[in-house]
């Protein structure tokens, strides 16, 4: 049978995305429609992601699933028309490009680097050897499939990784923590914080100036999950007080990051423009293809959000 497939994400990204997913298709046996319009009633799947047409979901009376572009969902929890199971994307590509960019520059900062890449003014400076990385302690704020994937890259190369999650996890590698007890334990010990939460109501500022002071001082604080996680105002005091050290941050609460704001003109911070990593379209495309030949053949879709805990 025919399955109409509505892409509804926003325009640009179509042209990335309909090869890959017809291939995808093609690949796994499904008899796909794939559409930019269709009738709300003849609407089987919806590819999602936030700014595109589709705001009210209750015409699409048939629809057995939306599938999110993106990991995160916090834009589209909340929308209270949305009955419909709904998947987030846990893409291997970006995964991986998670991983490198998280290892890069963490690496960055417990070598030193900008040090030297920055600092070439003819002085010759010794005795600054970092520590072995078996002697640092990074702490991993989430330990979903970014956080968890991000943690045992940096176990491999012998960080002692402390992760933590509101509810407990075990990974292997990692020294796992939960709960506000288990936060202040990840946070007094880390000598760098990378944030791999999803952003719901429990961790909106989650970093704000009591739970900075807390880390060691002078701690680096890398931020590639999501921007709200920090209290930027908690955030941008740590680093004039030399409380944090540095602080690598790839999103913000307002996307592009206005040029008039403080992040920019600092020299303790590093804004990368939300470059982390990004869904990959052919690596994705097989993900929704795989959700689509689940649902039609009526087993388990993957990665089911839990609207109620908002990711």
């Amino acid at each position: 049978m025919t399955v109409t497939v509505l892409f509804a994400a926003p325009e640009d990204n179509w042209d990335a995305y309909e090869a890959p997913l017809r291939t995808a298709f093609a690949e796994t046996g499904i008899d796909a429609r794939l559409v930019r319009d269709a009738a709300p009633e003849a609407v089987d799947y919806m590819v999602y992601a936030p700014g595109g047409a589709v705001q009210d979901f209750r015409p699409y009376t048939r629809l057995k699933a939306v599938l999110n572009l993106w990991a995160g969902v916090e834009n589209i929890v909340t929308n209270d028309t949305l009955t419909a199971p709904l998947a987030r994307m846990v893409d291997e590509g970006l995964t991986e490009g998670m991983v490198e960019w998280v290892t890069g520059h963490v690496l960055r900062h417990h070598l030193g680097m900008d040090r030297h890449i920055l600092g070439q003014d003819g002085i010759w400076r010794s005795g600054t050897v970092p520590p072995l990385a078996r002697d640092r302690t990074i702490g991993m704020l989430g330990l979903g499939e970014l956080g968890g994937a991000c943690g045992q890259a940096l176990a491999r190369l012998n960080f002692n990784v402390m992760g933590w999650a509101r509810s407990q996890k075990s990974i292997a590698g990692l020294d796992c923590r939960a709960g506000a007890d288990g936060l202040d334990a990840v946070l007094s010990a880390a000598e760098i914080v990378v944030l791999l939460l999803p952003l719901t109501d429990a961790t909106e500022n989650l970093m704000n100036a009591a739970r900075i002071a807390r880390l060691p001082a002078g701690a680096v604080i890398v931020n590639p999950g999501r921007g709200p996680l920090i209290d930027d105002a908690a955030l941008l005091a740590a680093l004039d007080t030399g409380q944090v050290g540095h602080a690598t941050l790839d999103v913000f609460r307002e996307e592009p990051l206005p040029p008039a704001h403080p992040f920019w003109a600092h020299p303790k911070v590093t804004v990368t423009p939300h470059i982390a990593s990004e869904t990959r379209p052919k690596s994705a495309a097989r993900v929704i293809a795989e959700n689509i030949r689940r649902g039609e053949a009526g087993e388990p879709l993957l990665h089911l959000v839990d609207t109620a805990a908002g990711y």
